[in-house]
């Protein structure tokens, strides 16, 4: 590994699924950050790398800060992008966590240092996190799309092919690297209301944290999350209550989602773990026959 990547235990993985959240430009209303930091929290997960910012942050975009302990010792806290791993509580299935902020520099080299730690690691899945603002209201579930650019994942877990063509995020760089390393990735991303952007959406992580307890398979404790999104939806509520033109905009996005018929034939959280299950027992035969017939 290269000296960017500090490693300070390497951990024995079973079946290993990479989870990313990023704060910064794929990170509206901080759903996805809030999300990461829940499940490293809900999981008890361990600390075992880190990646070194000084070569990917331009540090007068992304500045470190400066805090006291006991008043006293003035310490600086630098950008970090750290590494944690845990079980999935109810699974035979192990996580690996990277939670940080988008880097300013050198996104093919970080892409490669976290690509090339998930192949030594044996990740099968990589499942990026991000939340985006759009046209919803605050007092509905947030919508969390899911979606794959490998056709053979596509259709084993029924997503959504990947249409978007733009300016992209660290995590599209992430899941190129993917591909090209033959991990299989899977992208999913909740709305948050453009008109309250700047306050974090707690509703969002939820989303995220829900559509990807049914990709795992697993149960997830949301409760806390549910209780901070009911609080989020009162307080915003609120402050739309003494805007009529806003509060009126909210009512016509709720007319609007209302009126959305929903898709019965979604998968459940069951078949789409049994799904994905599947999915990566074929690919690792197919794997193998290949392996087979190169050494005949």
């Amino acid at each position: 590994m290269a000296d960017e990547l500090r490693i300070f235990e390497r951990p024995s993985l079973a079946r290993p699924v990479l989870i990313t959240a990023f704060r910064g430009w794929n990170d509206g209303g901080q759903g996805a950050s809030l999300a990461g930091g829940y499940l490293a929290r809900a999981w008890d997960a361990t600390r075992f790398a880190e990646i070194d910012p000084e070569e990917f942050y331009d540090f007068q975009a992304t500045r470190p800060h400066v805090s006291l302990e006991e008043g006293l010792t003035r310490r600086i806290d630098w950008p970090e992008n750290a590494f944690y791993y845990t079980r999935v509580p109810g699974t035979d299935r192990d996580v690996v966590l990277l939670l940080g902020i988008e880097p300013n520099l050198r996104w093919r080299t970080f892409s490669d240092l976290v690509v090339g730690l998930a192949t030594e690691l044996q990740v099968e899945l990589a499942v990026t996190m991000g939340s985006l603002l759009a046209d919803v209201p605050h007092t509905r579930p947030s919508p969390v799309t899911a979606s794959a650019s490998d056709p053979h994942l596509i259709e084993a877990l029924d997503l959504q092919p990947s249409r978007y063509e733009g300016p992209t995020g660290i995590v599209g760089t992430l899941h190129d690297a993917c591909r090209r390393a033959g991990i299989a990735s899977v992208s999913i991303w909740a709305a948050v209301p453009h008109y309250v952007s700047l306050a974090p959406s707690p509703r969002a992580a939820l989303a995220l944290c829900e559509k990807l307890g049914e990709l795992l398979g697993a149960e997830i404790d949301t409760s806390e999350l549910q209780e901070a999104a009911d609080q989020y939806a009162e307080q915003v509520t609120e402050a739309v209550s003494t805007d009529a033109e806003t509060q009126a905009y909210v009512e016509e996005l709720e007319q609007r989602t209302d009126a959305i018929e929903a898709v019965d034939d979604l998968p459940s959280g069951e078949s789409l773990a049994a799904e994905l299950t599947e999915f990566l027992r074929e690919r690792d035969e197919e794997d193998g026959e290949d392996d087979a017939a190169r050494e005949q």
